[in-house]
């Protein structure tokens, strides 16, 4: 089976979808560091950020399920066979961040009393004890995991600006939504002095 020249219409709406979720709810966990702590509003906020990023780590494992079973276009034919290794490696560098990031964080909540109210409705109690060195662990991972998400994010945009502006590849249009083309119409849906 011949390999596609773009990716599929599935992986392109779920890496857009991903990559704006993941700005919303990184911005977000920045903000609550304006909220005070011990506050009912920081609670509130702070239960929020953990629902949303359940919910995006659920559509994460959805994107790395439906990447495992499509097999993406190949990189350009003059592409290096360095850069062809660097963005292997940049691109599994970026699905463990982005599993690490929502998971960290669900174990941190596991590990203090606090656990998770979802969406501020349905209360997960912790399913761990309330441990102030384990949940300072998975809070740092999480913190961690974010920051090296940011740097690899950084990394990924200088690679497309690269291949658009210098290489002049067209490899964003891989990953950019299609314009459908309208079919030709059939002879019999000329009117019947074009036929």
């Amino acid at each position: 089976m011949a390999t596609p020249a773009h990716y599929t219409g599935t992986a392109i709406a779920l890496h857009w979808l991903v990559a704006l979720l993941l700005l919303g709810q990184y911005a977000f966990g920045l903000a609550l560091d304006d909220i005070p702590r011990g506050t009912p509003a920081r609670g509130y906020y702070v239960n929020l950020h953990k629902s949303f990023g359940i919910l995006i780590g659920l559509l994460i494992l959805l994107r790395l399920a439906w990447r495992l079973r499509h097999k993406p276009p190949p990189p350009p034919a003059g592409m290096a066979p360095w850069q062809r290794r660097a963005a292997w490696f940049s691109h599994a560098a970026l699905y463990a961040c982005m599993l690490a990031l929502p998971l960290s964080g669900y174990l941190a909540s596991n590990f203090s009393r606090h656990g998770i109210k979802f969406f501020n409705t349905l209360r997960w109690a912790p399913w761990g004890p309330d441990d102030k060195a384990l949940y300072a662990f998975f809070n740092g991972a999480h913190h961690l995991a974010a920051l090296l998400l940011a740097l690899l994010v950084g990394l990924h945009l200088l690679a497309v600006v690269k291949h658009t502006f210098v290489d002049r590849d067209r490899l964003l249009l891989r990953m950019w939504p299609r314009r459908r083309t309208p079919a030709a119409p059939s002879p019999s849906d000329l009117p019947m002095e074009t036929r």
